[in-house]
């Protein structure tokens, strides 16, 4: 697949800045792809959208306070990913000026990894800010508005953004099931090469209880809430453990074994994101859907509007 086709044109005003007022309050386009008809919502009118016979899957990660500040030399780590016990892999920066086997306040820094990337030991919990991305550029009131009112298991560097729109009323509406994938900063990181197949992705903690993957299994229809709810469902349908690792890479005409339907946010261009929802829905339907949602002036990426796919 040709990385241009994964462009779109997006203006800048439509890049949310802030969550809604309410969390059930965003927008909701609907694509049913077997009439390939699209629906204008609000988030709060889900439950008419959803067959009773659903089985709403989430992922209960939870957004680690991973952003610590450097004093001396004035910067800035984020943590990404928990190795083992204290030790931990992150960014830092300036990367230049920092020092293996050097502590700098809470961070210790062990081994640099590459372009920024550092093994550290954090002496404590995360007691950082919350890690907004970095089209965010305005300061977010409540913390918590970028935490799923669902999240359990912490960390994770980002939050599984679909699951910001539900209320803990809308949620107890549905018959809910959970899983865990810890959300790492390369899930986010923009394909570069010229071919999709090209780019590599990397590897990402989830864990699923027996009890919950059986009820999965055994389930009529599966609602998954995210892209990174889908790449565990399709990991385990794959014969995968319950628990470990996933380099699972979803990308157009890929088979998909568990999944039956998507609730999913307005995504990047040319990221994997973007790259695994044209594979759930058709390349040329999610782009005239996205060209669509710029008309009708939907809300985009983290905190905007949401996109149930049929």
């Amino acid at each position: 697949m040709d990385i241009a086709e994964l462009d779109y044109e997006l203006p800048s005003a439509l890049i949310a800045q802030q969550p809604a007022a309410r969390r059930d309050g965003s927008r909701l386009l609907v694509y049913d792809r077997a009439t390939q008809e699209v629906r204008h919502r609000q988030f709060a009118e889900l439950t008419d959208e959803l067959a009773s016979d659903h089985l709403v899957v989430v992922n209960d990660t939870r957004v680690v306070p991973a952003r610590i500040p450097i004093a001396t030399p004035r910067g800035e780590v984020l943590l990404v990913e928990r190795l083992d016990g204290d030790v931990w892999e992150g960014l830092a920066r300036p990367t230049r000026r920092l020092r293996p086997h050097r502590r700098y306040g809470a961070v210790e820094l062990l081994e640099h990894l590459g372009e920024g990337r550092w093994r550290l030991r954090l002496h404590g919990d995360p007691h950082g800010e919350t890690p907004l991305p970095p089209y965010i550029t305005e300061p977010l009131a409540d913390p918590a508005r970028y935490q799923t009112v669902y999240a359990r298991d912490e960390g994770s560097a980002a939050a599984p953004t679909a699951g910001l729109h539900f209320t803990p009323e809308l949620l107890a509406r549905f018959d809910v099931e959970r899983v865990t994938l810890h959300v790492g900063l390369d899930t986010f990181r923009p394909v570069t090469e010229e071919r999709l197949e090209e780019h590599v992705i990397h590897g990402e903690r989830y864990a699923v209880e027996a009890e919950a993957w059986q009820r999965i299994e055994q389930a009529e229809r599966v609602l998954a809430v995210g892209t990174t709810t889908v790449r565990v469902l399709e990991t385990l349908a794959r014969g995968a453990p319950l628990a470990g690792r996933t380099e699972l890479f979803i990308t157009p005409g890929f088979e998909f074994r568990r999944t039956n339907a998507l609730l999913t946010n307005f995504h990047l261009p040319r990221s994997t994101l973007l790259a695994l929802v044209m594979a759930f829905a058709g390349v040329d339907e999610i782009r005239q859907l996205y060209a669509q949602a710029v008309e009708e002036r939907y809300r985009f990426y983290s905190f905007g509007d949401a996109m149930l796919v049929l």
